[in-house]
């Protein structure tokens, strides 16, 4: 199916969804840390932007709000389907909002124990499917639902989505729409690095480590992807030795990071586009506290420390630990208390300062240096404010922009939480204080201040269609054995075994 997109905002455009889960990074209350919630969208009246798992987050509202008003330039309607708790949030953008399956702060939670996406064993399993059962089911009528409210009819015409939308396929194959992915974190096989939810010893694994993750997450939904196809779509469902793994190497796909930081890998081809960074700059409207202003105005710039969305098992100790860091470097510092309870049941020493809900693009414009999980929103935030970053990853794609920001000088290596003590700590403070560290973050923001992520994401959107939906092979019969590759796994599962190093 073939769409006309208008080239002006005098030409009528197409209706915009966008559908959002975030099991990788997100904040629950994100009136104002917008750059931590995953990016994902789907398009009404009748486009859809289907991102069922998340900036994770993998990206953040930001960047939907602002390539909403993007799209809304060229005539489209957008709407946004994501979990009820970001329902203001959407709707103080002006757009269109509808109710997404699934609890984020679950998601949160489940990623937290499993560090990622694959369940770290038996008794997660039935967990992760449970989750993902009841979101993909909620992406079709994201799709083809009338508002709840106003009683709008609504059907996409086209689908965004971010890579684990699990759904989104299916959906667009079930309308014969196009399907377009937008991602915030690497999901397209490369030998340049490895998958973000796999830790692979060697290059030589870094490709396999992609199609190995797929393969994973295929066995574990297949289920409820062909019960959805059966149920809901009225299509056969695909077969177990079908060489459709829940890849998407076929499809348009934008990732939403500044080249700057990761260049685009000489092995993607001319489907992917590399966008950069999507900013909401709600900061620059912002009005602190004057208490917090005065704090800052009174010192040195300040080290800040927080870690969002993310479930701490001991607050209070982290607390400590963040304070005796502090202490021992001689920095002021800003604890954010975030969801996970920082700086509670703690007298804070006067030159630490405990905040909540602060607009992160308006308070590291004021930080000498930034400490957090490592979301894909906050990285990209604090590079921008020219901010020497430490990453203590959680899960998930954290460890991959932990090690990014470490291979561009940009900070220490991550620190996982869950070897967080005083001394890495005061450590990691030390090394970002360094000039020359300094200077190189500095070098990168003004890099990302040249780029304009949305205009770009935008246009590599529109300069995919017209297209045709690329459909899944989804016949029962289908047992042609195309991959060699997939044969071989098929056959490592039967044994129980994958003999090659890679750690999920």
């Amino acid at each position: 199916m073939y769409l006309k997109i208008p080239l002006s905002a005098e030409e009528p455009g197409i209706g915009i969804v966008a559908v959002a889960s975030f099991p990788f990074d997100f904040a629950a209350d994100d009136s104002y840390r917008a750059d931590s919630v995953i990016r994902s969208l789907i398009i009404d009246r009748s486009f859809a932007f289907a991102s069922i798992y998340d900036n994770m987050a993998c990206c953040c509202f930001s960047d939907c709000r602002r390539i909403s008003f993007i799209f809304f330039e060229f005539g489209h309607h957008v709407r946004l389907a994501t979990h009820t708790n970001f329902r203001n949030f959407v709707r103080s953008a002006g757009v269109n909002f509808y109710p997404l399956a699934g609890d984020s702060r679950e998601l949160a939670e489940y990623m937290t124990r499993n560090r990622g996406f694959i369940p770290s064993g038996p008794g997660e399993i039935s967990v992760q499917r449970k989750h993902l059962k009841v979101i993909i089911e909620s992406t079709l009528p994201a799709c083809t639902e009338p508002d709840l409210e106003t009683g709008m009819p609504f059907r996409a015409q086209a689908i965004i989505a971010n890579a684990p939308a699990y759904g989104h396929t299916h959906v667009a194959e079930a309308l014969h729409v196009p399907l377009h992915i937008f991602f915030t974190m690497p999901w397209t096989p490369t030998n340049e690095f490895p998958h973000p939810l796999a830790r692979v010893p060697q290059n030589t694994g870094y490709w396999l480590s992609y199609i190995i993750v797929e393969l994973l997450i295929w066995w574990g939904i297949r289920g409820s992807i062909n019960e959805f196809r059966r149920k809901k779509l009225n299509l056969p469902p695909i077969a177990y030795f079908s060489t459709y793994r829940g890849s998407i190497s076929h499809l348009p796909t934008a990732y939403m990071w500044s080249p700057s930081v990761v260049p685009k890998p000489k092995d993607w081809g001319p489907l992917v586009d590399v966008v950069g960074y999507c900013f909401l700059d709600r900061g620059f409207k912002y009005q602190p506290e004057e208490l917090v202003l005065k704090w800052i105005q009174k010192g040195t710039k300040p080290i800040y420390v927080g870690f969002g969305s993310m479930p701490l098992a001991e607050p209070q100790r982290t607390t400590h630990i963040i304070l005796e860091a502090l202490k021992d470097t001689g920095q002021r510092g800003i604890i954010d208390r975030g969801l996970g309870g920082l700086g509670n049941c703690t007298e804070l020493p006067e030159d630490v300062l405990l905040i909540q809900d602060c607009p992160h693009d308006w308070l590291f414009r004021h930080c000498s240096a930034v400490v957090h999980h490592g979301g894909a929103g906050t990285t990209s935030t604090g590079l921008r404010a020219g901010c020497p970053t430490t990453i203590v990853p959680f899960f998930g794609d954290q460890f991959f922009w932990g090690e990014t920001t470490h291979q561009k000088g940009l900070g220490p290596a991550p620190i996982p939480i869950s070897q967080l003590n005083p001394t890495h700590l005061s450590n990691a403070i030390n090394f970002m204080l360094q000039p020359e560290v300094k200077y190189r973050a500095i070098e990168i923001a003004k890099l990302i201040d040249s780029e304009d992520g949305v205009v770009a994401a935008v246009n590599a959107f529109h300069h995919h269609l017209p297209s045709e939906l690329p459909l899944p092979p989804a016949s029962e019969e289908d047992e042609d054995f195309a991959n060699p590759l997939q044969w071989f796994l098929l056959k490592v599962e039967k044994w129980c075994c994958v003999p090659c190093g890679l750690r999920l």
